[in-house]
């Protein structure tokens, strides 16, 4: 997550930051000094007008500001009205005004730049219960939206249609608890009707412009993080070794994407939909992890070129992975999965390589399941280390062993499955040209083979002597298997640098 993300998503959502706790009066003092408390020890700074009248403490002219180095750039927000109502029976309302503004600016490349930015809601109710150190924020609104309300660059404003972007939920509820201790832990629960957004932009120089529009349905997320109470808001990595954590699961119900412009002079246009997906992660100082899916996805793209639109659907894809990201000596395990779940695409596509129809047109599938562990011997919070990578000759880190739970591939009546496991001599990088020497097997098992070759001939894809290549390949490094058509091949490797086919050294 970059620094300027992480920033600004903590100010533009303070808000949401929230607790729940042992029902207690609070104050609007209360609530107000842990706004100031959070946002000054996430590196703000904080300036405003104060005011109390009766049960209501007033704070306007707020400025949430930061510099943002990094960028070279600055972020801030400015909320003009601000209200904190006690409520008589323990709790606080707060209460924004319809819209406001928040800026980023900077300068890079000679250029100096600012853009605005749009904040609004309709109907936002947000209420604080608990105690001082324990607070829980429910909130609702009918609708919340951020709109790109202008960008100008060495002082001059661009016009709209050269950059536009905005998003909307509509129909929101959530909850958030934050207990202030040693560090801020938060709990957060967040449920939408809907998501619209929006991207628009033309480049005059290359007169290259596109126009997306999209929406997703049923939105879901449920969220812990800890926030540490003393670090280095320059430095990334005192922040996750002060203890950061974040573990968080979005799901969504539907969505569709529609996009349409020129490129080359050329139009196109694209869509797409999904029923639903989820995207799950967490990281701290030690691991990053992410969990994605989408199910039942289409997607379909015309272009100038093609008379005829490009269809491809899959039932489901995903990708999977956990890898360790401290620099360390220790061995650390890690993990990494994909698939592509019966994909298809439209017979105006096969046509193409095929108009005879003497290929199978089955859902094809891909999936692929690995676990091992390795050593990080890169420092991945340092810029300058991670820079550097390009131009380095020793590798970022080891790999110690190597598990393939999963492998399977199965398209045009052909499919390949497969297990393995291995380990690694990082101590012997000159049998296989720098990589580390592997020990273990691989079990394959591969089938409707001949049969696609044949059809391949008979298709005019390969010739009759590239077949007796590739049957006389799969001889030597197979064996066959109890069923028709059906070939198995166990492939060592050993501790002396042989590899040995069911048995037959090949090397």
């Amino acid at each position: 997550m970059s620094v300027f993300l992480r920033r600004s998503c903590g100010a533009v959502f303070a808000y949401a930051i929230v607790t729940q706790g042992a029902l207690a009066d609070l104050t609007a003092q209360d609530v107000w000094n842990d706004w100031q408390s959070y946002l000054t020890q996430m590196g703000y700074t904080v300036s405003r007008e104060q005011s109390v009248d009766g049960n209501v403490t007033s704070v306007s002219d707020m400025s949430i500001a930061m510099a943002l180095p990094e960028e070279d750039a600055t972020f801030q927000m400015l909320v003009p009205q601000m209200t904190l109502t006690e409520n008589g029976d323990g709790t606080v309302s707060i209460g924004f005004p319809e819209s406001f503004p928040m800026t980023v600016s900077g300068e890079g490349e000679g250029e100096t730049f600012s853009a605005n930015i749009l904040y609004t809601h309709n109907s936002l109710e947000l209420v604080v219960s608990g105690a001082p150190e324990d607070m829980t924020y429910d909130y609702s609104a009918a609708s919340l939206g951020i709109k790109l309300d202008g960008v100008e660059v060495n002082g001059e404003e661009m016009p709209g249609d050269i950059l536009g972007a905005n998003m909307e939920m509509n129909d929101l509820t959530g909850s958030s608890r934050m207990k202030v201790g040693e560090n801020r832990s938060v709990d957060q629960t967040f449920k939408a009707a809907g998501l619209t957004y929006g991207l628009v932009f033309e480049d005059p120089e290359s007169d290259e412009t596109a126009k997306i529009d999209g929406n997703l349905s049923q939105l879901d997320f449920e969220g812990t993080s800890v926030i540490p109470s003393d670090f280095d808001t320059s430095d990334p990595q005192a922040f996750y070794e002060a203890g950061f954590e974040f573990s968080g699961l979005f799901t969504y119900g539907s969505g569709t994407t529609v996009m349409a412009g020129t490129s080359d002079g050329e139009a196109f246009s694209m869509g797409s939909e999904s029923e639903g997906g989820r995207f799950a992660a967490s990281f701290d100082a030690q691991r990053l992890a992410y969990d994605v899916e989408q199910n039942s996805a289409k997607l379909a793209v015309t272009t100038a070129d093609l008379p005829f639109p490009i269809e491809i659907a899959m039932a489901n894809a995903g990708l999977k992975f956990e890898f360790p990201i401290q620099q360390s000596e220790e061995i650390q395990p890690f993990g990494f999965a994909i698939n592509m779940t019966d994909f298809t695409m439209s017979d105006v596509l096969w046509s193409m390589f095929d108009p005879a129809g003497a290929l199978p047109r089955d859902p094809a599938t891909i999936s692929i399941d690995t676990s091992g562990t390795a050593k990080v011997l890169t420092n991945f919070f340092d810029p300058e280390a991670v820079e550097s990578l390009e131009f380095a000759e020793d590798a970022p880190g080891e790999l110690h062993s190597l598990k393939i739970n999963e492998l399977l591939i199965s398209l045009v009546g052909a499919k390949l499955t497969g297990t393995g496991d291995f380990t690694f001599d990082n101590s012997n990088t000159e049998e296989l040209g720098g990589l580390p020497n592997p020990t273990g097997a691989a079990n394959l098992t591969l089938t409707g083979a001949n049969t696609l070759i044949d059809k391949l001939i008979g298709m005019g894809l390969i010739s009759d002597s590239d077949a007796l290549g590739a049957r006389m390949m799969m001889g030597l490094m197979a064996v066959p298997g109890e069923e028709p058509d059906t070939l198995n091949s166990k492939i060592e490797f050993t501790e002396d640098g042989h590899i040995v086919a069911n048995g037959q050294r090949l090397k």
